[in-house]
């Protein structure tokens, strides 16, 4: 996209969304209900799933709010907005950012989940990210000083981070990323000593988190034959699946083939070369994640030139954002599309085998997927264990990622130009976290109390 370069749009954006209006929440009086809009994202969902994605939202009010993309998309439209638009993660809290293998096979840090990813207006990203800081600090139990230096420190990251792009050429901004090697020299001298041992423990574990991992986990032997193992609800087998609905596991075999054909189209010359060395050997329906529960997301096993040499993928459902109805329709006809073309724009370094599909069902209805590794490396943070420091550290990383990813493409003169150089901007979004906060733990304890009165049914511990 053209960029403004002399920052002139980003003071006339204050017009429109003074940065002092960043700071104000409150719901409308025709705010739909939490409950209600989870019920409606239920009607697409597997039925018998339903049920574990509310056990999972309710184990705290911090899972609640990974849950709630579509809630926050709606009350983050009843403002104003600066009509500056970046690609949109749409679902940029703290647990969507982590580690993963580049394709160079180094560890860098990004945003890590684009299921909700569409073009809009910057702040809606950053205020989902402020949001889950305030939310992720209240359920450690941390004081509000506490919170508000987390909250600060992701914003500042945000709003410096932004600035520096300014004075940077467009292939230096595209090719920034953050290696995990850097982030560890400079985080561990903010963090105390559990902190820094609980890193090199993630670390050592997201290292090892591969398709060699994922067959030691994931997999059985049946009648001599490598199979994905039936652990249901969580991992069921498309053979369990096909005689259900009383399909010919042979017809079931064809079909995945045909589907990993067509998924192969959507890649390129090289990705298509590497995808090509490998065969099908089995599939099964994976529950993944806490708002992604209840959508469909299956795991196929393929075989190199032996069995030690697998290569999982996770084909996983896409619907439309959870932001369309309010930033505008995706351009892509095919969700999958717009999850990966998302993806591809706003990662530094992203899965070379990203792709996407369309899926006529076992039960007739025809779906979008996009297609990716299952495990590459990849390793999140364990936000429930962290101190304030180590949050507040972890948050400006985030910050960090998140402005880069903008600031690839977006107008990254005009938001730095809206946001200024003091903290102006920063304390808005920092008030907006905490107000929205409040406001999370209201909804959250909407849905313990749609529970008792059996209005939902609720399966937790899976």
């Amino acid at each position: 996209m053209a960029v403004s370069e002399n920052g002139k749009t980003g003071k006339e954006a204050r017009q429109r969304a003074p940065r002092s209006s960043q700071a104000a929440w409150e719901p409308g009086p025709h705010r739909i209900g939490p409950v209600a809009v989870l019920a409606e994202q239920d009607r697409t969902r597997v039925p018998g799933l339903v049920p574990v994605r509310y056990g999972r939202m309710l184990a705290s009010a911090f899972t609640f709010y990974r849950g709630a993309a579509a809630i926050m998309a709606a009350d983050l439209a009843q403002s104003q907005d600066t009509g500056l638009r970046a690609q949109l993660c749409g679902d940029a809290h703290l647990s969507n950012f982590g580690v993963f293998q580049a394709p160079d096979r180094r560890l860098v840090f990004d945003i890590n989940d684009f299921d909700e990813t569409v073009p809009g207006p910057f702040e809606w990203d950053l205020k989902r990210l402020a949001a889950s800081v305030a939310i992720g600090g209240r359920d450690r139990g941390f004081k509000a000083a506490e919170r508000r230096v987390a909250v600060l420190a992701a914003v500042g990251d945000y709003r410096r981070a932004m600035a520096t792009f300014t004075t940077m050429t467009e292939m230096d901004v595209w090719y920034s990323r953050l290696d995990f090697a850097e982030i560890a020299s400079r985080w561990e001298a903010k963090v105390t000593k559990e902190d820094r041992r609980r890193l090199e423990k993630n670390v050592a574990k997201a290292r090892n988190k591969d398709s060699l991992r994922a067959l030691e986990k994931l997999t059985e032997t049946v009648d001599g034959k490598l199979r994905i193992a039936s652990r249901p609800p969580l991992l069921v087998p498309i053979a369990e699946l096909a005689e259900r609905e009383g399909q010919d596991p042979e017809e079931i075999t064809q079909m995945i083939e045909f589907l990993l054909s067509e998924y192969r189209e959507t890649l390129d010359v090289q990705s298509l070369a590497l995808a090509e060395r490998y065969r099908y050997v089995d599939a099964a329906h994976k529950v993944v994640g806490v708002g992604s529960v209840g959508t469909r997301a299956w795991i196929a096993l393929l075989l190199g030139h032996d069995q030690s040499d697998p290569l999982f993928l996770q084909m996983k459902e896409a619907g439309s954002s959870v932001l369309e109805p309010f930033a505008g329709a995706s351009s892509f006809r095919n969700h999958g599309h717009r999850v990966v073309a998302g993806q591809r724009l706003m990662q530094a370094a992203g899965d070379v085998l990203l792709g996407w599909l369309t899926v006529d069902g076992l039960d007739g209805q025809r779906r979008d997927f996009y297609v990716r590794q299952l495990w590459d490396g990849k390793g999140s943070a364990e936000i429930e264990s962290m101190g304030p420091q180590a949050m507040a550290g972890y948050a400006g990383l985030c910050g960090w990622s998140l402005a880069r990813a903008h600031a690839r493409t977006g107008d990254r003169f005009a938001i730095s130009a809206y946001m200024g150089k003091g903290e102006t901007f920063d304390r808005a979004i920092a008030e907006f976290a905490e107000a929205y906060a409040d406001q999370n733990e209201a909804d959250y304890e909407a849905l313990l109390a749609a529970e008792r009165a059996g209005l939902i049914e609720v399966e937790r511990g899976v």
